[in-house]
């Protein structure tokens, strides 16, 4: 059948869009949960495993973000021409698989391995849905449904830190492993049997099928967008920041507030459910309201801009004050503030091609974004921890205090770095009208 007959006969309902974007966002909750867990489990694992803050950060970003970031380009490329809702199918199945396995390591390498092994499951899930919901999706209400999407993040951090915590404290951290892996199996059948492939450019209106460039002209022509050159750097910064500092709140919170595993997953729960998903929305849905209101599309990108810089400030009032039920209610407006970024920038991640390059132009932005933000953000948190715990130590303070200190000290200067992000959000406003003409050609 031809796209143009495909398009003609293809019909889709405002429930049934919903439906899409809530089942996706349920995928991602998945996505996250089985991605996530390590952080609410680490204190348990660093303890049976005797290992070094720097191994932590190795093992929560570069152990899971090479391959994910890396494996996505070849995806996406396939997803481009191939049935999206398949490719998302198989990757949700194989990362529960291996998410469950990981509860079977008994030693550092093995752990590495089972998390890369996830990795490389999630590598095929973003890009083929940012494609699917930009079909499904026309341009003023795009940054709304991806924002959905991302708010899978929080989703899947929420049930994390509340089974996780929960699990762990009862059964051991080996069955929370189990518990939040085997789910996905079924979920995988569901997205096989009831999500609807659409024709490419569908929200788009477009009646030709549109021919997929080849993979180096759409690198290359991304590339040579200053605004997603700038757009790329900046989401970069501010996930080295979230990927960073998120991976080791639950150990700041029980080194420095004394917190069990299982109060923290319950505290971790709470803010992530109200702050990170009302937050996620809200970047989204304000971005689309003030592009809507001004006709102008550089709110999508001065809404994530702003609110990163706002989220400084606060954020590191979180680290320093010594109150823990204040810290702990505060961190649901740093959480909030800090994710509004997530619906825009991907939105406009996907504007800047041609319809039938979207999974690519994903896959190009979460290979930034995963390997500065995820491989190296929580590897540099615990190497500046380590170094700020033996700086301490030199100067009189015991190991358990050091160790609380340094990574204090380690959070508070690695959120300065949103300061730098909001530089290239800004940056990439200034060319976005003229980027954007030049992809709509």
């Amino acid at each position: 059948m031809s796209q143009s007959n495909e398009s003609a006969e293809f019909t889709v309902s405002d429930r049934y869009r919903s439906y899409v974007v809530w089942l996706l966002f349920s995928v991602y909750v998945l996505n996250f949960v089985d991605r996530q867990i390590l952080t609410i489990l680490i204190q348990p694992i660093k303890a049976e495993f005797s290992l070094s803050d720097t191994q932590v950060g190795l093992l929560g970003g570069l152990a899971f973000a090479f391959l994910y970031s890396t494996l996505g380009i070849p995806i996406a490329r396939y997803a481009d021409r191939a049935n999206r809702v398949g490719i998302i199918s198989a990757s949700l199945l194989v990362w529960s698989l291996f998410t469950a396995a990981t509860g079977l390591a008994r030693s550092f390498p093995q752990l590495f391995l089972a998390r890369v092994a996830v990795g490389v499951g999630e590598a095929g899930c973003s890009p083929a849905a940012y494609s699917i919901l930009s079909d499904y999706f026309e341009q003023k209400k795009r940054s709304t449904a991806l924002a959905i999407y991302s708010m899978g993040i929080y989703g899947g951090v929420f049930v994390g830190f509340l089974v996780g915590g929960g699990v762990a404290q009862a059964y051991g951290w080996r069955m929370a492993f189990y518990v939040v892996g085997l789910p996905g199996v079924v979920l995988s059948l569901i997205v096989r049997l009831t999500l609807r492939e659409p024709p490419r450019g569908f929200s788009d209106g477009l009646k030709a099928s549109p021919t997929p460039a080849p993979f180096r002209e759409v690198v290359a022509d991304l590339w040579s967008k200053a605004s997603f050159k700038h757009l790329s750097i900046a989401a970069a910064l501010h996930a080295f920041v979230g990927y960073g500092v998120g991976g080791f709140y639950p150990a700041f919170l029980m080194r420095t507030h004394g917190m069990s595993v299982k109060e923290v997953g319950l505290w971790l729960s709470l803010i992530t459910a109200v702050g990170g998903v009302l937050g996620t929305y809200l970047g989204g849905w304000l971005s689309d309201r003030y592009e809507r209101r001004h006709s102008d599309r550089r709110y999508q990108l001065w809404v994530p801009g702003i609110s990163t810089l706002i989220s400084v400030p606060i954020s590191i009032v979180v680290y320093l004050l010594p109150i823990k039920i204040a810290v702990l209610w505060l961190l649901i407006p740093a959480l909030a503030i800090g994710s509004m970024y997530l619906g825009p920038t991907f939105a406009i991640g996907q504007a800047l091609v041609g319809a039938r390059d979207r999974a690519v132009a994903g896959a190009v932005l979460l290979l930034v974004v995963n390997l500065i933000g995820l491989g190296l953000g929580p590897l540099l948190t615990g190497v500046f921890s380590d170094m700020f715990r033996e700086r301490f130590m030199a100067h009189g303070l015991n190991e358990t205090s050091a160790t609380m200190e340094g990574l204090r000290w380690s959070l508070c200067v690695m959120t300065l770095v949103n300061v730098w992000s909001t530089f290239h959000y800004m940056r990439a406003a200034k060319t976005l009208r003229e980027d954007l003409a030049l992809a709509s050609r």
